[in-house]
C-alpha cells in the first residue's frame, strides 16, 4: 500500500504542468514550509556593501549600478514573489518557470541581456543522506541572480571571499562572480564523490571479510540509486560550462574563459569518478550474490558429506533389519558388537578420506 500511494504521490507531482499554460509559476519541490529571504552584496574593487533586502522592490534598485550585485534568493514556494523579481530584472516567464520546477535539467538558455543556467548542489545532510537542490543563476551585466529551495549552500566562502576581499573576485565583473559560484558547486561534487567512494570500500571490505550482514544488498542497492542521481545531476553540467567555453556571448569575457575550462576540467575528473563506482557498485553486487551461493554451496557440501557417510550405515542397517532366519551373524553372541564397530571403523574411515581430500 505504501508504495502504491507513493507511486501515485509521484504521478500527481509531474501532471502539475501538464495543461498549463506556458510560464505558468507552479513550484514541483518539496520544501513548501521554508520562508522567504533575499539577501543583497554589491560591492566593488574597495567597497562592499551586505543586506537583507525586506522588500523585494529594493533589489531593482541593483540592476543598473557600476558595482557588481549577487542578490540571493531563498525559497521558491513563494512564487508570487519570484514573479515579482522576474518583472524587475525583466526575465522572461519561462525562465521564472523552470526556476520554481525544481525538477528541471540542467541546462543553459542565452538571451539577448542575461544568461540563465541551471544546476544541482548535492551535499549530504547529518544522517549521510545525499541532498539534491536546484540553483539557478542569471548573469546579467553588473549582477547576479541566484534562486534556490531554502538556506543553506555550498557559498559560505564565496561571502567570505567578498568580504575579505580574498583573491580577484572583488576586481572583476559579474561574469567571474557566476563563476566562482559554479566552481563552489563544482568543488563540493569532490567531497560527494568521496563519501561514494569509502562508502563503496567499506561495503566491499564487509563483502569480501565473509562477515556480511543480511541487508547489506539493500545499502548496495541505495548506493546504487545514489550513484545514479549524482550522475544525473552532474553530467549535464558538462554541457554547459562547454558551451560557455565556446560560446560568445558578451556577458562572458575572454579573460574568465579559462576559469571556466578549469571548471570543465574538473567535471571531466568527477564524472570520470562516478564511471568507475558505477562499475564498482555493479561488481559489488555480484560479489553479493557469489558470496550467497558460496554460501548455500558450503551448506550443501556439508548435507551432501552427512548424507554419504550414511548410506553405507544405512545400508548396513537396512540388510541386518530384515526378518530373515538364516542370516547367520544375527545368531553369534558378539554380532551387534561387532556390527557397531565396523559401523564406526566405516564413519571415521570416511571422515579421514573427506579430511584428506580437504571437503572438510
Amino acid at each position: 500500500m505504501i508504495k502504491r500511494r507513493t507511486k501515485k504521490k509521484r504521478t500527481q507531482e509531474s501532471k502539475k504542468h501538464i495543461g498549463q499554460v506556458p510560464g505558468t509559476l507552479i513550484y514541483t519541490g518539496k520544501k513548501s514550509d521554508k520562508d522567504f529571504h533575499v539577501e543583497c552584496f554589491d560591492y566593488t574593487k574597495d567597497h562592499i556593501e551586505e543586506s537583507i533586502l525586506l522588500n523585494i522592490e529594493d533589489a531593482v534598485n541593483y540592476k543598473e549600478t557600476d558595482s557588481v550585485t549577487w542578490i540571493n534568493v531563498d525559497g521558491l514556494k513563494h512564487t508570487d514573489k519570484i514573479e515579482d523579481i522576474g518583472k524587475q530584472y525583466d526575465l522572461h516567464p519561462l525562465v521564472l518557470e523552470d526556476i520554481v520546477n525544481t525538477s528541471q535539467r540542467p541546462k543553459i538558455d542565452e538571451y539577448d541581456d542575461y544568461l540563465f543556467v541551471v544546476l544541482k548542489m548535492l551535499y549530504y545532510d547529518d544522517e549521510e543522506n545525499i541532498v539534491i537542490e536546484q540553483v539557478s543563476i542569471v548573469l546579467g551585466k553588473n549582477y547576479v541572480l541566484t534562486f534556490q529551495e531554502s538556506e543553506g549552500d555550498v557559498f559560505g566562502s564565496i561571502r567570505e571571499r567578498l568580504r575579505l576581499s580574498n583573491g580577484r573576485i572583488r576586481g572583476l565583473k559579474s561574469d567571474y562572480l557566476m563563476y566562482a559560484l559554479i566552481d563552489a558547486i563544482v568543488d563540493n561534487y569532490f567531497s560527494i564523490i568521496e563519501t561514494l567512494g569509502n562508502k563503496i570500500e567499506d561495503l566491499e571490505t564487509e563483502l569480501f571479510s565473509g562477515n556480511a550482514r543480511e541487508n547489506i544488498n539493500v545499502e548496495v542497492q541505495q548506493l546504487k540509486r545514489e550513484i545514479l542521481k549524482v550522475r544525473r545531476a552532474i553530467f549535464p553540467l558538462r554541457e554547459i560550462i562547454n558551451r560557455i567555453e565556446k560560446g560568445e556571448h558578451p556577458l562572458i569575457y575572454k579573460r574568465t574563459i579559462n576559469f571556466f575550462r578549469d571548471i570543465y576540467d574538473h567535471l571531466i575528473q568527477v564524472s570520470e569518478n562516478i564511471d568507475i563506482y558505477r562499475e564498482m557498485i555493479w561488481s559489488l553486487m555480484d560479489m553479493y550474490m557469489t558470496t550467497i551461493s558460496n554460501k548455500m554451496n558450503e551448506v550443501m557440501k556439508v548435507l551432501t558429506i552427512i548424507a554419504t557417510i550414511f548410506i553405507p550405515l544405512t545400508f548396513i542397517a537396512g540388510i541386518y533389519g530384515m526378518n530373515f532366519d538364516n542370516i547367520p551373524e544375527l545368531h553369534y553372541k558378539y554380532s551387534y558388537h561387532i556390527l557397531i564397530g565396523v559401523m564406526v571403523l566405516l564413519f571415521l574411515a570416511m571422515l579421514y578420506y573427506f579430511k584428506r581430500k580437504k571437503w572438510l
